[in-house]
């Protein structure tokens, strides 16, 4: 019988193997050194309706550009939907594999390098994505003034051009120019935001100054809050929203069992990753960082995950100096505008950036949510959903209540949430938070380095204002390194757990947030913080060891734990080394059932 088995599988083997294509790109005049948009274009639709493909391109550098690239209207989640050009596109391909062999694939204007959608079993290695022409504008500072809060820079080392207009800097691309928009002050000697950066944001009062002293330089006058040091790099991206997330370097869209490994992405007019309706994604030595001649990455988040399901394993990866946030894992609240009747509801995608996204099918489970309290009120399935437009749609699930709750509504997909595996990453140096975390799924956080200048994990969800839904079931983090956080602000925890609400959302009669292990982590801090929580049940702070830095000024007035709203709570067995002022738990009256007990250096309040 063994014999027998052993014989099937190399049968199998050898049937899987005939089928394989292996596809040398050079066979068919792809080359290094050249505009091959068109052409591989062309090379990929005509491998339409074949399965088991594998790309192959020989060692080189190149050059994909939009003139020849295919144009389609392309919704795509936190991102600015329009007209993209897609250099890549893998569409409803069944075992495709993309093997760069070690290449770069240089990219040069508004354009999008790889597109997977509606495709099973996609593996993307062994490439470098890049462009010629970075969507961040670097400016150093050379001089400056206090007293007439004015400073000299030189723009892009001169390696781009600019003008000034009207007293506005124009940043020239390869056919648009950025304004001045979103930015942040960075250190290039800690490769990391300048400590307190935000002092250093746009004025936004008094009138300001731009003088273009010649082809290098200008001089800013009144332009930042604060006059940045000299040596600051003082970077700007573009306007928000619309201007700077429209070429994202790789959209996993409506697949199944996706594969990135030994990628690196230098540059992205967007994200990173940013996959939607996806299950299972797996990311092996993904790498987002600066190139050396630069500062900054991509324009917004390293990688990104909206409404996936099964399971997401993001492991052995560096993401590093990306103008936005290391890693997003959530769903989406959506609002409810009208209960038609016949158990159906006239529903609107809540924020810009999500709309044309796919929130539910038949089948899915949903859960409709109050917008005031962020908490569930009934579980049904969908029978129908009917896109009107981008914006729009219309539900019908199986059964509704038996009386409709009154109130602003949203709707919830539950079957949409995936599990993760966060494991040996290194999330550093960028602008915002290391990792948001707002999964109903098995969440395991283990054996990563983070540090950022917000908070290094966030587990919030919110139905206000950027509708990430996903109030976590079951998170556990452990045996990781945070390494000074937050020093952004200087007021930013390790660990953040909080719902966001504003002033018109009030707290509801169960909490939001359950199950949270925070233990054996290691924590050298400046400012002697370790956990928020709010609206949390069952959380466990335990085993922790917190030491101080000297890296940035030291000091707190927050505590080192707070507890809002809270139970179930335990503090217990963390050490707090060589801090000279008091740590202190502080609890909220509406707190229950907390425990604090056998910590070093750390006193109740």
């Amino acid at each position: 019988m063994k014999l027998l088995k052993i014989v099937v599988i190399l049968f199998l083997s050898v049937v899987y193997t005939s089928n394989a294509q292996k596809i040398n790109v050079a066979d068919y005049g792809i080359e290094p050194g050249k505009d091959v948009t068109l052409e591989v274009n062309q090379l990929i639709e005509s491998l339409k309706g074949k399965k088991d493909v594998t790309l192959f391109f020989p060692k080189g550098q190149y050059e994909f550009y939009p003139e020849n690239a295919i144009e389609m209207y392309r919704a795509v989640t936190n991102h600015d939907n329009s007209l993209k050009r897609l250099a890549i596109p893998i569409f409803n391909f069944e075992n495709f594999t993309l093997d760069g062999n070690g290449s770069t694939f240089m990219f040069h204007g508004k354009i999008c390098p790889i597109t997977v959608k509606g495709s099973t079993n996609t593996v993307l290695k062994n490439f470098t994505i890049d462009w010629e022409h970075s969507f961040v504008n670097e400016m150093k500072v050379i001089e400056n003034n206090v007293e007439e809060n004015s400073f000299v820079a030189e723009i892009n080392s001169g390696k781009f051009d600019f003008r000034v207009e009207n007293n506005q800097i124009l940043f020239q691309h390869y056919d648009w120019e950025d304004v001045i928009g979103q930015n942040i002050a960075f250190d290039p000697k800690t490769k990391a935001p300048i400590w307190q950066t935000r002092n250093y944001a746009l004025n936004g009062k008094g009138k300001a100054k731009v003088v273009k002293l010649d082809n290098v330089k200008a001089k800013f006058t009144n332009i930042t809050k604060v006059t940045p040091p000299v040596g600051t790099v003082f970077a700007t991206y573009g306007p928000s929203p619309g201007g700077n997330r429209f070429a994202q370097a790789i959209h996993l869209d409506q697949s199944k069992d996706n594969f990135i490994e030994n990628v690196t992405v230098f540059a992205a007019g967007g994200m990173g990753v940013i996959a939607e309706r996806c299950e299972n994604i797996t990311l092996n030595k993904f790498i987002v960082t600066s190139r050396s001649d630069r500062n900054f990455a991509t324009r917004a988040d390293a990688t990104h995950f909206l409404g996936c399901k099964g399971l997401i394993k993001v492991e052995n990866c560096l993401l590093e100096h990306m103008m936005d946030d290391g890693i997003n894992v959530h769903g989406a609240y959506i609002k409810v505008e009208k209960y038609l009747g016949e158990k159906t509801f006239l529903c609107e995608i809540s924020h810009k950036q999500q709309w044309g996204l796919v929130f539910a099918e038949p089948g899915d489970k949903i859960m409709l949510t109050s917008r005031e309290t962020v908490l569930p009120i009934y579980e049904t399935t969908v029978t129908k959903a009917k896109i009107l437009n981008e914006k729009r749609v219309l539900i019908t699930v199986s059964d509704v209540p038996a009386k409709m709750p009154t109130g602003p509504l949203s709707f919830e997909n539950i079957t949409w949430n995936p599990d993760l595996i966060m494991r040996n990453n290194t999330i550093r140096d960028n602008r915002a938070r290391a990792a948001l975390i707002t999964t109903k799924g098995n969440v395991l956080i283990e054996n990563n380095f983070f540090s950022s200048q917000m908070h290094g994990i966030l587990i919030e969800g919110d139905n206000k204002a950027w509708y990430e839904s996903g109030g976590v079931r079951d998170i556990t983090i452990i045996n990781n390194t945070f390494d000074n956080i937050g020093y952004g602000s200087g007021e930013h925890y390790p660990l953040f757990a909080a719902p966001l609400f504003l002033p018109n959302q009030h707290i509801g009669a169960e909490k939001y947030h359950h199950n949270i292990t925070f233990s054996n982590n290691k924590i050298k801090s400046y400012n002697g913080l370790l956990v928020h929580a709010f609206n949390v049940i069952g959380l466990k702070v335990e085993g922790n060891e917190v030491e101080l830095s000297t890296k940035y000024p030291t000091g707190s007035k927050l505590p080192t734990v707070s507890l809002d709203y809270c139970e179930n709570v335990s503090i217990q067995k963390n050490e707090f080394r060589n801090f000279s002022w008091p740590l202190k738990v502080e609890k909220s009256e509406n707190s229950t059932s907390i425990v604090v007990k056998k910590n070093k250096g750390l006193s109740k309040k």
